[in-house]
């Protein structure tokens, strides 16, 4: 990863790290695959930081600019997943 994250300067420490941890697990998605369940903990707890779903999509156009990976289309597919499978990008 040569690329710095979005991160809002208004977030405090705990909740830049817990965004973090959420771009890790798309990228994971992406690099690896993922268990659905441990990547839907990490969106859950990124929703709650960022609950507007206009700055969720910012946030994810930002992210795939830098890294090429789409945190919405990892959503998706983890969305309408049933049960505990493998996610990925």
């Amino acid at each position: 990863m040569d690329y710095q994250y979005p991160i809002s300067p208004d977030w405090k420490t705990e909740e830049i790290i817990d965004v973090i941890n959420f771009y890790q697990s798309v990228e994971k998605a992406y690099e690896k695959g993922i268990n659905r369940e441990d990547l839907m903990i990490t969106y859950r707890r990124f929703k709650e930081i960022v609950p507007s779903k206009a700055e969720e999509k910012q946030i994810d156009r930002e992210f795939e600019e830098i890294s090429g990976y789409s945190s919405y289309r990892v959503i998706k597919k983890a969305k309408e997943a049933e049960g505990n499978v493998t996610i990925k990008g």
